[in-house]
């Protein structure tokens, strides 16, 4: 009976993947603006949320400084892919690197920003570490803001397009049609965020599925352990620290091409919140559940704003009453005091219950063999 319950929790799994690749392959030639923009916005959040995840959930560490390694990535971009120019705030500076190539770079050099904070976060744990990495969002943001020449100031700079051995994510540059339909800058983004999650997704899960995956969640649950059976703990907290940068530094780029400008107080601390409540939401240590954090909430205050005009309990912008801005703050603080308390696993224990993953009740064995009961453990905070 279980083998029977397994095959068909794995087909059910095959056709829940083959349908949502189909609806994501589709999807272009039906959708409009708005939800093209919104789903590139969705995608570019869940690469985010993934690394987020395999620091705080699968590693255990607590990071406030996601924010800022997402600044990291988008402004190494418009810097490496951008030219000499004038801007707002004066003369700005770039290395004018091809594009695609700056958009490599780009990650790369967050991760090195990672690799730079890991001595730190191999030395530190629990609020200690965090009050430690809230320390990067205050020096970035003096940074975004006194450096104009290369970031522009407080106004930003404009992001340079990007182009990939001569094909352009813009409106033209070659002009593409499928199907009848014109293919501009939001579709040709749109699968580009949405290849781009797929990679980074396979890649975090086979992480997890190693042996360097193992050795992250044994130095979660207990370093004392994890050390004496020879793991490097240091090591280990160091690499989880530049993988999230890693993932942070390519959900900055992709955020920077959505906005067409990259602006400092985008990447404060409130964004490095945002982040840490889509994985809470969404689940620690789930991957599946990150994607559905970062959809959740990067979608709900849109989508809510989106169709204001219809719902009675949302005024209009700069109106008397609730906004949807504020409204979503309000429902995803209830939601987090929610998960903590009551679904401790998120939405993917939610999906996981819903799909019929929770282990069915036995029935009692024949041989009189004690069956051994569901494991009720709460995911790990980080410590």
């Amino acid at each position: 009976m279980s083998e029977n319950l397994t095959a068909s929790r794995q087909w059910a799994t095959r056709l829940l993947v083959s349908a949502s690749v189909v609806v994501v392959l589709i999807a272009p030639l039906y959708l409009d603006q708005f939800w093209l923009q919104l789903g590139f916005f969705c995608f570019a959040a869940a690469v985010g949320t993934l690394g987020l995840n395999l620091l705080t959930g699968i590693a255990g560490l607590l990071s406030l400084a996601h924010g800022f390694f997402l600044a990291v990535g988008a402004y190494a971009y418009v810097f490496l892919a951008g030219g000499s120019e004038e801007g707002i705030s004066g003369a700005l500076v770039g290395a004018g690197l091809p594009s695609w190539l700056a958009a490599i770079l780009a990650v790369g050099v967050a991760g090195f920003a990672g690799l730079l904070f890991s001595p730190i976060s191999g030395r530190l744990r629990g609020i200690y570490l965090g009050v430690a990495s809230l320390a990067l969002i205050f020096i970035g943001q003096h940074v975004l803001h006194n450096y104009e020449s290369v970031t522009g100031g407080f106004y930003g700079r404009d992001v340079p397009t990007l182009s990939l051995f001569g094909f352009t994510f813009a409106e033209t540059d070659p002009v593409l049609m499928v199907l009848g339909v014109p293919f501009g800058r939001e579709e040709r983004l749109w699968y580009l965020g949405a290849a781009i999650l797929l990679v980074a997704y396979v890649f975090a899960r086979n992480i997890v599925a190693g042996r360097t995956g193992r050795a992250m969640q044994l130095v979660r649950d207990n370093e004392v352990a994890a050390s004496s059976m020879g793991i490097d703990v240091r090591h280990y907290k160091a690499s989880a620290f530049v993988l999230s940068s890693i993932y942070a530094g390519a959900a900055g780029v992709l955020i920077v091409l959505a906005l067409g400008r990259a602006v400092p107080d985008y990447f404060g601390l409130a964004l490095s919140i945002s982040y840490l409540i889509m994985v809470v939401i969404g689940g620690l240590g789930s991957l599946p559940g990150s994607v559905a954090g970062a959809f959740f909430v990067v979608a709900l205050p849109e989508v809510l704003n989106h169709y204001a005009t219809s719902l009675p309990f949302l005024s209009q912008p700069g109106g008397d009453g609730v906004s949807a801005v504020q409204f979503s703050e309000y429902l995803y603080g209830l939601l987090v005091v929610a998960v903590i308390l009551f679904i401790p696993r998120g939405l993917a224990g939610v999906f996981a219950s819903v799909r019929g993953r929770a282990a069915p009740r036995s029935a009692p064995a024949s041989d009189g063999a004690q069956l051994e009961p569901q494991s009720s453990e709460r995911p790990h905070l980080p410590a």
